[in-house]
């Protein structure tokens, strides 16, 4: 007979998810109610101006979308995007080319504007290909590219698609919370995030915001959207300000509890503040992985500090040191993607993960680890390193 499944108590430096804040876990076991209870109506629209705040913007159309990011992706792209529109996508990493994954699915035609893996999205590439593609009526990026550890010029590339007359569609999914996402900033037109990686929250919600302009072109298609759950007409009717919600699905109500616990955290701790915690985590761990001889993958002008993309020193076996990391320290880092596969690890430092302990148990974890396959270091040096910037 199969019993209760107990798993491992894990620290999680990976791409995501990252460790989930015990606040959070406390409220998902909170008691379940009806998702049309009057009590779940009044979190759902603190949820909404949560999220405003996270987002860092005033669009009325800002709720969480009851499934993982790539459903907050997949919903910006299927509202926005109609069967014969030209979409220019920016790829800089993997997750720009789920973006062309989901242009073509929607009956589109992907213009791509590919920059190397690494490295941010080069703005003239995109101008140039917005000068070249008139027709064009979405620029879509993304900002944080988890598969690398690259921050792009949001911006500048939304102040782009604007000029252009083109909606922008961003992926913020390695970023909300972790650095400035500022959507009314940027005058972005969709965003869409995932509840695992800064927010600290489990898997399975991706909060999105669609500008005004964003809305009028929903409103005016001419085709109906593609996702009958993803329909943003269909989903406000439930998510809307109105007093009497329409029923359209049955919300994931404790996931939303989560969701609530960890946006209540960071208002508290504050943006800023958030950021600046990543920053110096981030600033402790280069300096330990400097001493290990680990270089990182993308320029300090680009990197993102939350997710820390990393050469695989010579005469290491990646495979095996990841294991070891699981299983003697019970510690999880992550593998590279594409390319990259085999020569990087991806080393998160996302949302409640990202401090100094987690720092330090890495670095040392490490530290033994590679000297265990006979790479020559300073032991110790590398804890001492990271110690010196809190210090």
């Amino acid at each position: 007979m199969i019993g209760s499944f107990h798993p491992p108590a894990r620290t999680l430096m990976g791409p995501g998810p990252s460790d989930v804040n015990p606040r959070i876990l406390e409220a998902l076991s909170r008691p379940t109610i009806g998702h049309l209870d009057p009590a779940f109506i009044e979190l759902m629209d603190e949820i909404k101006r949560l999220l405003q705040f996270a987002f860092q913007t005033r669009n009325a159309l800002t709720l969480p979308v009851s499934a993982p990011g790539s459903a907050g992706m997949e919903a910006c792209f299927v509202n926005l995007v109609s069967p014969g529109d030209t979409v220019i996508v920016a790829q800089n990493g993997v997750f720009g080319g789920r973006m062309k994954e989901n242009v073509e699915r929607c009956g589109a035609t992907a213009i791509m504007v590919a920059d190397d893996w690494g490295t941010p999205v080069e703005p003239q590439k995109v101008e140039d290909a917005l000068r070249a593609n008139p027709r064009a009526s979405v620029l879509a990026f993304v900002h944080a590219e988890t598969s690398t550890g690259a921050r792009s010029d949001a911006a500048t590339l939304c102040r782009l698609a604007s000029a252009h007359d083109c909606l922008s569609i961003v992926d913020v999914v390695t970023s909300l919370g972790g650095i400035d996402v500022d959507v009314d900033g940027w005058g972005a037109d969709a965003v869409y995030s995932g509840t695992q990686k800064c927010l600290s929250c489990a898997p399975g919600i991706s909060p999105i915001t669609f500008s005004e302009r964003a809305q009028a072109t929903i409103k005016a298609r001419k085709t109906p959207v593609q996702s009958w759950f993803l329909d943003m007409d269909l989903v406000m009717g439930y998510w809307g300000e109105n007093t009497r919600r329409a029923y359209h699905h049955t919300a994931p109500v404790n996931a939303l509890y989560g969701l609530h616990e960890t946006l209540v955290i960071l208002q508290a701790e504050g943006l800023e503040h958030a950021w600046a915690r990543h920053a110096k985590n981030h600033a402790a761990l280069a300096a330990g992985l400097e001493q290990l001889g680990i270089e990182f993958v993308v320029s300090a002008d680009y990197r993102l500090p939350q997710l820390n993309c990393v050469t695989i020193p010579d005469g290491v076996d990646d495979a095996a040191l990841r294991q070891q990391l699981l299983r003697d320290y019970q510690l999880e880092i992550g593998a590279g993607l594409g390319p990259l596969a085999g020569k990087v690890w991806r080393i998160g430092l996302m949302g409640y993960a990202s401090n100094p302990k987690n720092v330090l148990l890495c670095l040392g974890a490490l530290d033994a680890i590679l000297r265990q396959q006979g790479i020559s270091l300073d032991s110790g040096a590398a804890v001492a390193a990271a110690q010196a910037v809190y210090g």
